[in-house]
């Protein structure tokens, strides 16, 4: 199944990307590349994750981060990802 990402969804992923990189030199680019692999996972695993509001959303299996997709004709768009951080009482 195919799985874009949309402009906005890049950004998101980018201020990921600078976070880590003010912590350690690298992390940007183990993050970048461990989130990716989160997202090419989206071609078999979509639609089997919760939904919250119009999306679906799958918990980032290494860092505290979420991807809000939803299901298209031509596969799964990823419209955001989220710093799960910000969610730490549980209102994801």
């Amino acid at each position: 199944m195919n799985v874009e990402v949309r402009n906005e969804a890049h950004l998101d992923i980018a201020e990921g990307v600078a976070f880590y990189d003010r912590q350690s030199y690298g992390a940007g680019d183990y993050f970048y590349q461990r989130f990716f692999e989160d997202i090419d996972s989206l071609s078999e695993t979509s639609g089997i994750h919760e939904r919250h509001f119009d999306y679906h959303r799958k918990i980032a299996s290494r860092h505290p981060f979420l991807i809000d997709y939803r299901m298209v004709t031509t596969g799964v768009e990823v419209v955001a990802v989220l710093d799960g951080r910000s969610f730490r009482d549980g209102h994801c």
